[in-house]
């Protein structure tokens, strides 16, 4: 079984809380909460967070396709060393799912109605893109999941480690560590693993996501890992217009990040496949995609 870290920014979806009740918030949670509040609203005061796609003032070539492509699918963000996820770039391979996703969403005692109603509604419509993009089966199922979901407040993150154990025994100890002691500086996070026969082929994904977030933090987060969560690891520092860059300019998936995504679930690539191999593939399928 192997692992990967893949980011630290009428479809019936399953969900279900910790219980029916909303809660009120930790001390410390509600400190997190409003760090977040200010956090976003600094990011949008200085034009980032955008919901556009970008393409008006970011126009790209099939080169710059090629470019990010190769920076965000064939290379990692994190290793494991001393049992933690260090953030290290490193040369991998290409990853991604060649099975159904069935998604589990699980909401902590914090939210509210309301907010659970909004979030259901963003994963589903999300899913329906992303298997539109991809030719994946992306739909809800709370009893034979592979793709769980997470909206944890900090105390109900800190305490999850059982719980992470039960609902997929795969997971690390690094995983578990990471998910339960996340630091506020990571918003949201995801993990995924391989099957033992093909280590670049997914078959199981965890994310996370705190509930301190503001409405579009949440949005934002979802799109982010739930995209790099079927194999776009990296991030770029010259991709654009992207999600996948980390200065926050955009909060969603962009049309340059549902070419990347083309190019990725395209035949003609296989799991595995390196750097050498893959790059003359991408390069004709970017060209196809960008008509020159």
């Amino acid at each position: 079984m192997s692992f990967f870290v893949v980011s630290c920014s009428n479809l019936s979806m399953n969900s279900h809380g910790l219980n029916n009740t909303t809660m009120s918030r930790s001390i410390e949670s509600t400190q997190l909460k409003r760090y977040y509040y200010r956090t976003s609203r600094r990011l949008k005061s200085r034009g980032l967070l955008r919901t556009d796609q970008g393409v008006a003032d970011s126009p790209y070539t099939s080169r710059n396709l090629i470019e990010n492509f190769e920076k965000i699918a064939l290379y990692d963000e994190y290793i494991i060393k001393d049992g933690k996820f260090i953030s290290e770039e490193t040369e991998s391979k290409i990853k991604r799912w060649e099975t159904a996703i069935k998604i589990n969403v699980i909401h902590g005692k914090t939210n509210s109605i309301n907010q659970i109603k909004i979030d259901k509604k963003n994963i589903s419509n999300f899913s329906h893109r992303l298997s539109n993009l991809t030719g994946l089966s992306i739909e809800g199922n709370k009893s034979e999941s592979n793709f769980i979901i997470l909206f944890l407040d900090l105390d109900e993150q800190r305490n999850f480690g059982e719980k992470l154990k039960e609902l997929m025994p795969q997971l690390t100890s690094a995983m578990i560590e990471a998910i339960t002691s996340s630091p506020r500086t990571t918003f949201c996070s995801a993990f995924a693993l391989s099957k033992p026969s093909n280590a670049y082929e997914y078959t199981a994904a965890i994310i996370l996501i705190k509930s301190e977030h503001s409405r579009l933090m949440r949005k934002s987060c979802i799109h982010e890992e739930m995209a790099q969560s079927l194999g776009l690891s990296n991030d770029s520092k010259i991709a654009r217009p992207s999600i996948f860059n980390d200065d926050e300019e955009f909060a969603f998936l962009t049309t340059h990040d549902e070419n990347l995504l083309k190019i990725l679930y395209d035949n003609r690539l296989k799991p595995g496949m390196n750097n050498k191999d893959a790059l003359p593939i991408v390069t004709k399928i970017a060209k196809e995609l960008m008509n020159f």
